[in-house]
């Protein structure tokens, strides 16, 4: 289901903020942890959309912008050493290091 205006703008707006962004871009990463790799290619394309843009995101990755939004499409397939160098690059914008860690199942 494609996504309103509306909700793409409402998104944009809150990414102004940089507690929302983190959030946002952790939501993506723990997506991709636990297996959810569509929901976390829908997070991360909208954090693009609302922050850099796919057109800086792939001049700082050398990588077609196109080639960097097929991969988060919902058709898109990235391979891991992708998904992670554009992850490790939003985070050093962000100016934040995501953490992983383990907790016991309930």
């Amino acid at each position: 289901m494609p996504l309103t205006r509306s909700f793409r703008e409402t998104i944009k707006e809150q990414l102004a903020d940089q507690d929302f962004r983190r959030e946002f871009l952790r939501e993506a990463v723990g997506n991709m942890v636990s297996g959810d790799l569509e929901t976390a290619k829908s997070v991360l394309r909208e954090y693009i959309n609302g922050t850099l843009g796919f057109i800086a995101l792939g001049e700082a990755l050398s990588k077609s912008p196109k080639s960097l939004m097929r991969m988060l499409s919902p058709q898109g397939n990235p391979h891991a050493r992708n998904l992670f160098e554009m992850v490790a690059h939003l985070q050093k914008i962000e100016g934040a290091v995501l953490e992983v860690s383990i907790a016991s199942a309930a």
